[in-house]
């Protein structure tokens, strides 16, 4: 049982990354700093990007509880 959880662990943390990396820069980053950067706030994501956010906080839930149980069982 202890392997099963390993392998979905790491299978979960490859799609999180997967789609953190997929997402499009919400910001300029420290450029943006300088008042130049006005798309820093503007509205809410639409399409892929929002599907993308909303992957990003389920597998990261997803991978929490399972390491959280993974450490659990090994203690």
């Amino acid at each position: 049982m202890l392997t099963v959880l390993m392998v979905l662990d790491a299978l979960v943390a490859i799609v999180l990354i997967a789609a953190v990396l997929g997402q499009e820069p919400k910001s300029a980053g420290m450029g943006g700093l300088d008042g130049g950067g006005d798309t820093v706030f503007s509205g809410k994501a639409r399409g892929i990007d929002a599907l993308l956010a909303r992957i990003t906080v389920v597998f990261a839930v997803l991978f929490a509880a399972i390491t959280l149980v993974i450490a659990k069982m090994t203690m």
